[in-house]
């Protein structure tokens, strides 16, 4: 059985494909992130080389999707009053 990364997403904004990355990690989804730096260094890049590419391993691929979903209904969003900051309970 191949493994290997396949393209899920391709996002414009580097700042979003970072966000959904670590979204996809934090559910234990290996993540690979790539041509952010290029745009990130020239914005005017992005629309020559089609947006950050967000890749994860073919096996979940499904998950991935899940999650993206997920991200893109605002399932995942942290409410306006959200104390980041708090110290988490044992």
């Amino acid at each position: 059985m191949h493994d290997d990364y396949v393209l899920i997403a391709r996002l414009m904004i580097p700042t979003d494909a970072h966000v959904i990355r670590g979204c996809l990690a934090a559910a234990g989804i290996d993540v690979l992130l790539t041509d952010d730096q290029h745009m990130q260094a020239d914005m005017l890049l992005a629309a020559a080389i089609g947006g950050a590419r967000v890749m994860v391993r073919e096996h979940d691929v499904a998950r991935a999707n899940e999650i993206l979903a997920a991200f893109e209904r605002g399932d995942l969003a942290l409410s306006d009053d959200a104390d980041v900051g708090a110290p988490v309970a044992d």
